[in-house]
């Protein structure tokens, strides 16, 4: 059983973690072995409140198919055993990240303190660029 959250947790039999030939660096191994770790998840089977979902299609984007299933492909290390580590925490990542709800921005109003700072700022400002510019003495 993996933990994402308090509310969530997922069974390792859920997940479906397959090894295909790697692309990338690697020398003769790349084409001998079969490195690269493709995980498949199926969101269908476990129960993700409505937000959560809508979230997690969102940060997927592509890695979710339109049945609900997320595939993670992890071909960064040389070993299986890496790959697979690293796919599953991407998952869990990813999961963590939509069990998070954003928080809600309440908008604020300027206070008299900084509306006064702020004019003064202009003000000077307003100086400075009028004190610019030659003065000229009529002879």
């Amino acid at each position: 059983m993996l933990r994402i959250s308090r509310d969530l947790v997922i069974d390792e039999n859920d997940i479906e973690i397959s090894f295909v030939r790697a692309s990338g660096p690697g020398g003769q191994n790349v084409n001998k072995l079969s490195t690269s770790a493709q995980l498949r998840f199926d969101t269908t089977r476990i129960t993700l409140p409505e937000d959560a979902a809508v979230r997690l299609a969102r940060l997927a984007g592509q890695r979710m198919t339109k049945n609900g299933v997320i595939v993670i492909q992890a071909e960064r290390f040389r070993t299986q055993e890496r790959n697979k580590a690293d796919a599953i925490d991407r998952l869990v990542t990813l999961l963590k990240e939509a069990m998070v709800r954003p928080k809600v921005r309440r908008p604020t109003k300027p206070t008299f303190g900084s509306k006064q700072r702020r004019l003064e700022g202009k003000k000077i400002r307003s100086d400075v660029k009028a004190g610019r510019g030659g003065r000229r003495f009529d002879d």
